[in-house]
């Protein structure tokens, strides 16, 4: 794989000649929405198929992977312009193998809302080991109910291990410390929630559960790793693993809300997995700056593994960026966008796109109609390598990504040209 960042004069048909794979193969891969807009500074992803297959009536992908010993998944992650639908014809290339070998394997996570676009959902879904769908939540002793059936079953009908979600969201879609402590401080209460958990595991299907208590009160600390203990055990007789996801410390005793109830040393004990969630050092009411600056998504897989094994770790990655108003002031708020629509902006804009060899992040400024000046920092190819690196790295066990909700293609044909994905069903 190379990653190729758009210069002034390069056009899709000069890329291709320069790095000798087809038009068709750059346009597949990279998924571009209009390969006319290229934008100076953006990345384009080049892959070099090294085994094709050439369909002939009465192929399928599943006879097509039982002939080159490969599985149906893989053909899907090698050819992105199948959008996860096995439509074939005549005459069509199929790419079975590309040239290079993985750096390894990694068990990818990805949460998803329940009203995720369908197509989007079926191109993503072969890329995954695990889907999460966000969010079951619970008042005092009842679970909230999800409408994630489709995406479970979608899961499981394509070997992904669905992994059900618990949060302490309340009714106005904002994470509650107190609403974790009310369940925290009754033994009772945690009782017949976990029994309503294992009994939504088993008519649904779910294969692993994930925990993601954010704010929770410094003096919950050890209730919320106990309440997690307890949850294990009643998962273990079933030999289903729990994850609990994890506000991104550096240290033990790091200060703010976000980060007091969260004892990484307690809930390592607790738990077989925990997920880090590496992002949202800009956010929407942050300065403008990366949403995952690597040297501090560094320091903090450096902090949990005094208190983890590499192998109970899941890197947290963002899919989305934010576009600031400058001068920023106090209080002001960013505005959410994909990492496609950051690209597609900076081409409305005629703005080129920089990169910050620190951060390791893409990041641009325009002006908009009114004259005011705009900074947007997101994700790109080489934003995705760097975390990937580091995932490999330090030996972790996967990713997981917040969220699928949003497309980008050019992080799954990195993903598929680095990594490995395990199959874990």
């Amino acid at each position: 794989m190379d990653i190729h960042v758009v210069q002034p004069g390069d056009t899709i048909y000069r890329l291709a000649q320069q790095y000798g794979v087809s038009m068709e193969r750059l346009l597949q891969d990279n998924q571009l929405p209009d390969p006319s807009h290229l934008v100076v500074g953006q990345t384009i992803v080049v892959r070099y198929p090294e085994l094709t297959h050439t369909v002939k009536a009465g192929d399928s992908l599943y006879s097509i992977a039982q002939m080159h010993s490969t599985t149906v998944s893989q053909l899907f992650r090698n050819n992105p312009a199948l959008r996860g639908r096995d439509l074939l014809f005549p005459g069509q290339v199929i790419v079975v193998s590309y040239r290079g070998q993985p750096r390894g394997s990694l068990t990818v996570n990805a949460y998803a809302y329940p009203q995720i676009d369908r197509d989007l959902f079926r191109a993503t879904l072969p890329y995954l080991s695990q889907l999460t769908p966000f969010s079951y939540r619970f008042d005092g002793d009842d679970l909230i109910p999800l409408q994630d059936d489709a995406l479970v079953n979608a899961a499981l009908q394509s070997r992904v291990v669905p992994v059900f979600h618990l949060s302490n969201l309340d009714e106005r879609d904002q994470f509650s410390g107190e609403l974790a402590h009310e369940l925290l401080e009754d033994g009772e209460d945690q009782r017949e929630l976990i029994e309503e958990i294992l009994d939504t595991i088993d008519r649904k299907g779910y294969r692993a559960v994930d925990v993601d208590f954010e704010y929770v009160r410094g003096s919950d600390a050890g209730a919320y790793a106990q309440f997690l203990a307890r949850l294990r055990r009643a998962l273990t007789s079933r030999g289903l693993p729990l994850t609990a996801a994890l506000a991104p410390k550096t240290s033990a005793n790091q200060p703010g809300r976000l980060y007091e109830g969260i004892d990484y040393h307690q809930i390592a004990q607790a738990v077989d997995f925990a997920l880090l969630m590496t992002y949202e050092w800009g956010n929407l009411a942050s300065p403008p700056m990366a949403v995952a600056p690597l040297p501090q998504v560094r320091q903090v897989v450096e902090y949990a593994l005094t208190e983890f094994y590499p192998n109970q770790l899941y890197l947290g990655i963002p899919n989305y960026g934010y576009d600031w108003t400058l001068p920023y002031r106090e209080g002001s708020r960013a505005r959410s966008l994909s990492n496609v629509e950051a690209v597609q902006l900076a081409w409305d804009r005629r703005a080129a796109i920089r990169y910050d060899e620190l951060a390791q992040a893409p990041w641009f400024r325009y002006v908009d109609d009114r004259g005011a000046e705009h900074e947007v920092w997101f994700e790109d190819a080489r934003s995705i390598q760097a975390k990937l690196d580091l995932a490999f790295e330090y030996g972790l066990y996967g990713v997981s990504y917040w969220n699928l909700d949003r497309p980008f293609p050019q992080n799954w044909a990195v993903v598929n040209a680095l990594a490995e994905i395990r199959s874990e069903m």
